[in-house]
């Protein structure tokens, strides 16, 4: 008997998700619990399991394609069995791992954002395929590149953009003998009709183009325009004195025989200031401010699909080595998107390391649900005053930005001070 199987609400908000590849082809028998298809919502790459055994009779709709939940994903029965399910037959539940459905929180992931449970790897390796995700396999169809050609240089052998492009520059020509192009004034080039009004534009204006936003691009840009049209930011700028916190570091990775990123500093210095003022680690819901009793630290990670933020959860119980660890996996997990909903959401502070892209000084934008974010920026060699006498030092740029409505510009001042207190001097937070 013919199965409907509809796109279920895998996590809450889900409203719609995007086919990113068949793993079964009509026609082809299907196990229960086997994936079936990839698909693709603001955060995750992830593979749907069929929950009946049978034979894919059709697929719900084709590749690059987005439906909606309820709407039917694939028709599966008998060989030889016309694809038309009976309407009234009751769709199972989705498996979903116990504690997966969360409430979407990131610097770049908006409240509405779609929650679904990823694979293990974020990509499929069914049938032999290669690791890329949606946008690169988009762009290597788009320039003829076979990705089982390249080696991928992504995490676990994940083909990133960059392997991409450089496979397109190292392509061969066609043979034929490269001529310079005819350059046409403006004025003398002819004219293009646009089918919506009948009217001529110069061609010109065609040489641009179009491309849509992906699926996490259109979150970050609805997250960050709520952001800021309802949060009050400030932002407030200073300096660190990074001598004794670079020094620190060098110490540490040499007696762990490790490399520990300064973000684990960082987080690990916060975490006093976030205890002494802990109107920086809630939540202003309404009338009423959510103050946290964990301190769930966000990290920035820039990913090849955009901004994400991986969570470090009850930071201030571990210690800078268990940090350093966890964001490094963290940070591996964001760019092959493959961690789970609870690695992605529920951040209580955020802390960006623009210096990672050699950013200094800069704005950043409080996530929603948060109160404020700090943005470390690159250590740099400049001349400074200490003890009476002019020398050169790292220094190493922050920008504090908070939510205006729960925070006042001399408790946003006492809570980086106290920052910089422990960053200079780092045995005040790791003795703590």
């Amino acid at each position: 008997m013919a199965r409907e199987f509809k796109l279920p609400d895998i996590g809450e908000g889900l409203t719609e998700a995007e086919i990113v590849r068949w793993l079964v082809p009509e026609g082809e028998r299907v196990e229960a619990d086997q994936p079936v298809v990839e698909v693709e919502t603001d955060k995750a790459v992830v593979e749907i399991p069929s929950p009946y055994s049978g034979v894919v009779l059709r697929h719900g709709g084709a590749e690059g394609e987005v439906i909606e939940v309820g709407q039917v994903l694939m028709v599966i029965g008998d060989e030889g069995e016309a694809a038309e399910a009976e309407p009234e037959r009751e769709e199972p539940e989705a498996v979903v791992p116990a504690g997966a459905l969360l409430e979407p929180i990131v610097g770049t992931l908006s409240e509405e954002a779609e929650v679904l449970a990823p694979s293990s790897t974020g990509v499929s390796e069914a049938s032999g395929s290669v690791k890329a995700l949606p946008l690169v396999r988009k762009l290597a169809r788009e320039n003829d590149i076979d990705l089982t050609t390249i080696d991928g240089s992504g995490p676990g052998g994940r083909i990133t953009r960059e392997d991409v492009e450089a496979a397109i520059d190292a392509a061969p020509g066609d043979g034929r003998e490269e001529t310079a192009p005819t350059v046409v004034p403006a004025a003398e080039q002819p004219a293009a009709v646009t089918a919506e009004t009948g009217t001529e534009t110069p061609a010109v204006e065609q040489q641009g183009g179009r491309r849509p936003l992906s699926r996490l691009r259109r979150t970050i840009a609805a997250n960050m325009s709520k952001s800021w049209a309802e949060v009050p930011h400030v932002t407030t700028f200073d300096d660190v004195d990074a001598t004794r916190l670079l020094e620190v570091r060098d110490a540490l990775s040499h007696r762990y025989d490790m490399k520990i990123p300064i973000e684990a500093l960082v987080v690990k210095a916060v975490i006093p200031a976030l205890e002494d003022h802990p109107d920086f680690n809630a939540t202003l819901d309404g009338d009423e401010l959510v103050v946290h009793g964990s301190h769930h630290i966000g990290i920035a990670v820039d990913t090849p699909d955009g901004l994400l933020v991986a969570v470090i959860r009850d930071a201030g119980s571990k210690g800078v080595v268990e940090l350093a660890e966890e964001v490094r996996r963290l940070g591996e997990g964001a760019k092959s998107r493959s961690l789970g909903p609870d690695e992605l959401t529920g951040q209580t502070f955020t802390v960006s390391n623009i210096g990672a892209v050699g950013g200094g000084h800069g704005t950043p934008i409080v996530p929603p649900g948060t109160t404020a974010i700090l943005s470390v920026g690159r250590a740099r060699e400049k001349p400074i005053v200490f003890d009476g006498e002019l020398v050169i030092a790292p220094v190493m740029p922050l920008s504090l930005s908070y939510d205006h409505r729960v925070i006042d510009g001399a408790m946003g001042r006492r809570f980086i001070a106290l920052v910089i207190e422990n960053l200079e001097e780092p045995a005040l937070f790791l003795s703590s």
